[in-house]
Parts: structure tokens; sequence; C-alpha cells
């Protein structure tokens, strides 16, 4: 039954543990932070419709499909074609191309891509160090923590 009166916002008990409730499953799963999103598309084609050019700061690739076969490789998240287009979205003189994997093969891969594109630079590595989102990428997620 449902009481026209209830406020939406308020549950019973059986409300919260009912699995099958989708507002109580939405509502244990309230936003922290109010400058994140998520957005699950093909990201290459639809990105450009949602990011203003130079407005991100940090952008994270953690764990990419390694597309092991040479044909393939055209298919990897960082390329030539696509720095550029990192590039387009990053501040400029700020921003940064973080990547994380446990592949030695792609990391040499996203390292001479970087290397040789003209709108980016490799940071030092005491910056690496002292850089707080290096830190939670290689310990804070569950595969940094096997790396």
């Amino acid at each position: 039954t449902h009481d026209a009166e209830k406020d939406d916002t308020e549950t019973d008990a059986t409300d919260r543990d009912d699995p099958n409730d989708k507002r109580a499953s939405h509502r244990d799963h309230r936003p922290t932070h109010q400058n994140a999103s998520v957005l699950r598309t093909n990201a290459m084609k639809y990105l450009p419709n949602h990011i203003p050019p130079r407005s991100l700061s940090k952008l994270f690739f953690c764990f990419p499909d390694p597309h092991f076969k040479k044909k393939n490789h055209p298919r990897r998240i960082v390329s030539t074609r696509l720095l550029t287009e990192y590039a387009h979205w990053l501040k400029p003189g700020e921003g940064k191309l973080y990547c994380i994997t446990d592949v030695r093969d792609l990391h040499e891969w996203h390292v001479e891509r970087c290397e040789e594109h003209p709108l980016f630079e490799e940071v030092t590595e005491e910056e690496m160090e002292g850089d707080e989102c290096v830190w939670a990428m290689r310990t804070e997620t569950e595969e940094g923590k096997k790396v």
C-alpha cells in the first residue's frame, strides 16, 4: 500500500532491506563529490559533445584493454591521433594524462606515444612521487594493488 501523505524520501526499514527496491539502492549510493560524473558510452564518439575544450585538469586511463594483437594496436586508448584529442580537452600548461597498466608492453607503448607527441611532456619522478592521483592509482585500485 502507498500512503499519499507520505513523503517519497521517507522509507520504512522494510524498504531499505528490500534488494529489489530501486529507490533504496540509489539512496545508498548518493554521490559524495559535486564535481565528478560517469558517462557510460562510446567516449571517443560522444565525449566531444560533453566536454568543452581546455576544461579538464586530469584525464585517467586505468588498466585499459591492451589489445595484444598487432592488428588491434590502432584500437589502443593511447595513440598519436587520440593524444591530439586529449590535448584538446586538457587545460594548457596544467592538464595531466594519467595511465596505469599491468602490461609492460602497453606501458612502453603509452610512454613512446606521449614522448613522440608535441603537446605532451613527461613529468619528473619527483612530481609523480608527490602526486596524490599517482598514489591513489597505485594503491587504491584493485588492479593497482596487484602491480
